[in-house]
């Protein structure tokens, strides 16, 4: 565990927080992205509730992901049964933010001819996590449509049910919670689906201060990156074994991880 104030520290090292930092009243820990690794998954809210245990503080932390729970890693199917089961324990506040893999997914269940695409994307993995496998390159439409329809029964009305009640951001305090990132020359309450679910240049390489600090996901980072007005959560969890979280609390940054040998790849 790392505390932060702006800038990572050593292992284990505090800054004491200063006060014109950005402010978390709750406690909140956000998820980055995990791409079917549920063997990660488990271990970071483990770690997460003994975290959160040993702070003693009255009421639930907040948990929120950050969006891309499935596709390209081997246990998309089982991610989705562990997040709807948390969402039905009392010990946290759950909140669960739409990525761009969850809106392939949704547009290929709407539309089957979107499959070719989302399975390139890393949908291949996640039919595979439902015993299915996805028709060739070569395939005729209707066997994408008839896979599809396979996906559909073997989905837990719970995992459908989720797909479509996810959100595209959250907000607390100083914090602003989305999958990829913002327009910076647009209000945060006015921000576009398209962008919170796939921008990148835009948003990363600009200095433009939003009001809030965003926490994001959806562009790998070989550590979490704390730029002071965003803080960036995706390490690459499907390719590099580790998943981070971020754990905010008054002014203080704390990066939780957890970093186990990476299973054979399902998809790139």
């Amino acid at each position: 565990m790392i505390l932060l104030g702006r800038a990572k520290l050593s292992q284990g090292a505090a800054r004491p927080p200063r006060h014109d930092w950005p402010r978390s009243k709750r406690l909140v820990y956000a998820i980055g992205d995990i791409h079917g690794r549920l063997d990660l998954l488990q271990a970071i809210v483990e770690k997460i509730r003994v975290d959160a245990t040993s702070l003693q503080r009255r009421g639930k932390a907040t948990l929120i992901f950050l969006g891309d729970y499935i596709d390209r890693g081997p246990d998309s199917k089982g991610v989705l049964d562990y997040v709807t089961h948390l969402q039905d324990r009392s010990e946290f506040k759950v909140i669960t933010l739409k990525g761009n893999h969850e809106q392939g997914l949704n547009q290929f269940l709407a539309d089957p001819a979107f499959g070719p695409k989302w399975a390139k994307r890393g949908g291949n993995a996640t039919l595979l996590s439902y015993g299915l496998t996805n028709p060739s390159e070569e395939s005729p439409a209707q066997e994408w449509v008839s896979t599809r329809d396979c996906l559909e029964k073997s989905m837990p009305r719970s995992h459908r049910y989720f797909l479509e009640d996810l959100d595209l951001s959250a907000t607390i305090d100083d914090y602003f919670f989305v999958h990829a990132g913002v327009r910076c020359s647009v209000a945060l309450n006015k921000q576009v689906e398209r962008d919170m679910l796939w921008i990148r240049g835009d948003f990363l390489e600009s200095s433009e201060i939003l009001g809030k600090v965003i926490v994001h996901g959806h562009t790998p980072a070989p550590d979490v990156e704390l730029m002071g007005r965003r803080i960036g959560v995706d390490t690459g969890a499907y390719v590099t074994g580790k998943l981070s979280a971020v754990r905010l609390l008054g002014h203080t940054q704390c990066v939780i991880q957890v970093h186990l040998d990476t299973p054979a790849r399902t998809s790139l």
